[in-house]
């Protein structure tokens, strides 16, 4: 009999401080109604008490409490984030907090026999501390159990087109052998990467150069450099060549695996994007097969794209790195044709039947928490899961998409199969309560929050939760902590 692996909970952890995108708008000249299909309704701003490491300790503490888990048996706990600020230390610092509050609210300490990795590649960290966190289940840590936290900080300079797409939260989950959400495997995922150059980065030289926005120690912010079409044609190809590994796996079809797929969930820096995505995967899927050119032929007529010359793109590999150095980034002289038809696409009513509804489930809660970096495909499908309980549907044994990816670039793409009576662990979740009771900022507030100043009259008082206590300011002698944070749990 097959072994199963995979996830048994989830809880979200997300700041109380929003921005309502229709507020911002009125602030920054911005039409409302083109931000919110594009981008969303509202996105979360993390707290002046608050950093990466007090987020994703929150979502870790709220995984073991809420689901009873025994802290002996976890023996693996890996951190995704691209918003760490120890270059140093990886989860190591999340399970000291959690086994202090845990001490303090009676409950056993993780176990000292733990693995505390940090994973790394922009948005797609988390999936690879999930990908560790089952190999690790599978071979040497058999008998045990793992979890794995996403967390980000989505922070983008103020008048930058990246503004709109802020967001902060962090994501934890419980993975077991015979998990009773929904089970990974392995065997069933693709891959792919290839390095873009300036797609979407943060190097450290760049806080050290002329034109770098001042920074306050206090409240590093850490506003990436990002090259926005480029970064979009970027996704795309490479969510569709991780596609490609998986189909090439499963030998399937394009048409038929989405056909078949109840639901697809995709990293999701913005609203749009995983429905361009998503589109593009459809499209590309027609040119993969000649029985499907006919109507591959069709909307290229309608698109006005050449049917020859848009099966050649989809057919070809090619460097986007080089097109952008040669001044060819935006995506329309990579892809001129082939993007042509998927906009075109976007527009009929096949898209909404058999694409964007498979995008559906836990799309509208998405919208209002912004963000999420390594955190949004599990937030995703964290909102999915939590919808389709309330909404009374089953979906044991349903598979569905999933498709993460990293700016840089890396995607994986991997089915997912809901575990039977998958529903008294989803009761759990709790993502509607993680965005309960907001504090809607002000412009001054939002303003302060965001470059690292002082908010004016907040009227937040932290309760179950970590703080940053102080920064440490030793140098020089025997002990040293000059910029370490120490943290305190708030009962």
């Amino acid at each position: 009999m097959k072994e199963h692996f995979g996830v048994s909970g989830i809880k979200i952890y997300a700041p109380p401080f929003r921005v309502k995108l229709e507020d911002w708008c009125g602030w920054t000249g911005n039409t409302w109604g083109k931000v919110q299909s594009v981008v969303g309704s509202s996105f979360r701003v993390r707290g002046p008490h608050e950093s990466i490491y007090t987020m994703a300790a929150n979502a870790v503490l709220r995984l073991i409490i809420d689901y009873d888990v025994d802290p002996a048996q976890v023996g693996f706990l890996g951190f995704g984030t691209e918003s760490s600020t120890d270059n140093a230390a990886g989860a190591i610092v999340i399970k000291g907090m959690v086994d202090r509050a845990l001490e303090a609210l009676g409950h056993p300490m993780l176990s000292r026999h733990c693995e505390v990795p940090e994973f790394k590649h922009a948005c797609l960290g988390g999936v690879y501390a999930q990908k560790g966190a089952l190999r690790y289940l599978a071979t040497d840590g058999r008998g045990r159990q793992a979890i794995v936290v996403c967390g980000d900080i989505a922070e983008y300079e103020r008048g930058s087109s990246g503004e709109q797409t802020q967001g902060a939260g962090a994501v934890a989950m419980l993975l077991s052998e015979r998990p009773v959400l929904y089970r990974v495997d392995l065997e069933r995922t693709g891959s792919a990467a290839d390095y873009r150059g300036p797609d979407f980065r943060k190097p450290h030289q760049r806080h050290f150069m002329n034109g770098a926005p001042p920074n306050n120690p206090a409240r590093l912010r850490d506003f990436p450099v990002f090259s926005g079409k480029y970064s979009t044609i970027c996704y795309v190809d490479e969510v569709l060549r991780a596609m490609d590994d998986l189909l090439a796996k499963l030998r399937i079809t394009p048409r038929r695996f989405y056909h078949q797929v109840a639901g697809i969930f995709m990293h999701r820096p913005y609203h749009a994007m995983p429905v361009t995505g998503a589109a593009a995967l459809y499209v590309w899927g027609l040119g993969a097969s000649e029985a499907h050119h006919p109507e591959l032929r069709e909307l290229c007529a309608k698109a006005g794209a050449d049917f020859d010359a848009a099966l050649r793109e989809m057919r070809s590999l090619p460097d986007l790195f080089m097109s952008f150095q040669q001044g060819k980034g935006t995506g329309e002289d990579v892809y001129p044709e082939s993007m042509k038809v998927v906009k075109e696409f976007r527009a009929t009513a096949k898209f909404r039947e058999v694409v964007r509804s498979k995008l559906a489930l836990g799309a509208a809660a998405m919208m209002d928490i912004g963000n999420l970096y390594t955190a949004s495909l599990p937030a995703w499908i964290a909102a999915g899961l939590e919808e389709a309980l309330g909404a009374g549907r089953e979906l044991a044994e349903q598979e569905f998409l999933t498709v993460g990816y990293g700016s840089g670039d890396a995607a994986e793409a991997a089915l997912i199969q809901i575990a039977p009576g998958w529903q008294e662990a989803a009761r759990k979740i709790g993502f509607g309560d993680a965005l309960a009771r907001p504090v809607d900022l002000t412009r001054a507030q939002y303003e302060a929050l965001h470059d690292g100043h002082e908010a004016p009259a907040l009227g937040y008082e932290p309760r179950r939760e970590f703080v940053v206590e102080r920064l440490g300011q030793l140098r020089g002698g025997e002990q040293q902590d000059l910029g370490l944070e120490y943290y305190r749990y708030v009962p």
